[in-house]
């Protein structure tokens, strides 16, 4: 962190003249909860020495980008500060709770991205350009990347859903990884291994202690799966496919647990969001409330899972629906219990989107948290009560979980 401060990757806010249009504020200074605009903090410092050639040179966390726009010819490219350092903290979210949101938005502007259209088929039989992109993205540690650029990186702010924002972009003429990289052995092997299926190859990663940013990005590089299978995947389809191939497996071992004995409420707050986590003595299921806190208005989104549902898409939460999850059945597997789960998950003003990585590390921390436990469900709801925002007719009123559990209880 300090090393990339003293690079300007923290560098101070630059003059009204040199703003752009954003796309949360949109242009409107006064609508933005932040004291200083996070895109051109430390960026104007970074393109300077890019403009003059054309050409980046620096460690890469290492992070590459695939977009969706355009499927399944996407635009794919790595992503390069212009600094040589320890740049691994750009690409590690399990950190970000601990560092101020302005900084994390500085952290992933200064990441130019250099970008091509590749055809989504072509990860199966690349060419030199995207044998690197791949290379790259089997490094565990910051690799030293030259990138040539068509013409100068243009600010152009992006905010997804489920990804962390990127800066300045150009479309790239070439990359070249200027050292070995450092590949895990499980990496190597798994992706080496063309026979396997894209979930086992998931499964196998995580298992061997593989981070799940380094799972995704082998994912999205077409570097996993059977080899007339593979090919480029999104980025943000990424991210939810990790997620949720993790959390099914292991929800499939959680289901094989005993029932937790008591009632437990888990709560914590980071970067203007707030996870919930109510766990009730009971069979795995899992319901979420996502509830945006804007304008003095109240929005909820819901979406749940019970017994003898069948899989689908959480067409409401979205995303974040697993990477709440995720944390959650962690947890139950590593204790060796089960539970049923009520999840608030609460996102207040001066939130900017960043993507989802935040309600999974702030589910993460919640459930990691010491619980407040309670003998009795009336106890429990009381005190998850007192942490949550939602009004109780609202959760009573669509709570498939508190439905169940009072229902069993008076079977009971």
């Amino acid at each position: 962190m300090a090393t990339l401060k003293r690079y300007g990757v923290f560098a101070g806010a630059e003059s009204d003249q040199e703003r752009h249009v954003c796309p949360i504020c949109r242009g409107d200074y006064k609508k933005c909860r932040l004291e200083t605009c996070p895109y051109l903090k430390g960026v104007r410092e970074l393109l300077r020495k890019v403009r003059s050639s054309r050409t980046v040179f620096g460690s890469s966390p290492p992070s590459a980008l695939i977009g969706s726009w355009g499927y399944p010819k996407v635009l794919a490219g790595p992503l390069v500060p212009p600094i040589q350092a320890d740049t691994s903290i750009l690409e590690q979210p399990e950190k970000w709770l601990r560092i101020p949101l302005n900084e994390i938005l500085s952290m992933r502007v200064s990441l130019i991205r250099g970008k091509r259209p590749t055809r989504v088929i072509d990860a199966r039989n690349p060419d030199r350009l995207l044998s690197v992109l791949q290379e790259l993205a089997m490094a565990q540690k910051p690799t030293d990347v030259e990138l040539e650029l068509e013409k100068e990186p243009v600010i152009s702010p992006n905010f997804r859903i489920r990804a962390s924002p990127t800066g300045p972009s150009a479309e790239m003429r070439r990359a070249i990884v200027a050292e070995n990289p450092r590949v895990p052995k499980p990496v190597e092997r798994v992706v080496s291994d063309t026979d396997l299926k894209a979930v086992e190859a998931i499964l196998e990663l995580y298992s061997s202690g593989i981070s799940e940013q380094h799972i995704i990005r082998l994912l999205s590089m077409g570097l996993l799966g059977l080899k007339r299978w593979r090919k480029l995947v999104p980025t943000e389809w990424s991210i939810t496919a990790v997620d949720d191939q993790i959390g099914k497996a292991l929800r499939r071992k959680v289901k094989h647990n005993p029932w937790i004995s008591d009632y437990r409420v888990h709560s914590y707050y980071a970067h203007f969001n707030r996870v919930t986590i109510l766990l009730l003595p009971g069979p795995w299921m899992f319901e979420v409330f996502e509830a945006w806190h804007k304008a003095g208005k109240l929005k909820v989104y819901y979406d749940a899972e019970l017994p003898g549902d069948v899989d689908r898409w959480p067409e409401n939460v979205g995303g974040a629906y697993h990477a709440l999850r995720l944390p959650i059945l962690e947890y139950l597997n590593k204790t060796g219990r089960q539970a049923s789960a009520v999840v608030v998950a609460e996102v207040y003003e001066g939130w900017i989107p960043l993507g989802v990585w935040r309600f999974r590390e702030i589910a993460r921390a919640s459930i990691q948290s010491p619980p407040s436990k309670f003998n009795t469900f009336s106890e429990a709801f009381e005190e998850f009560m007192k942490k949550v925002e939602i009004p109780a007719k609202m959760l009573f009123e669509k709570s498939r979980v508190l439905k169940f559990n009072l229902e069993q209880s008076r079977l009971i």
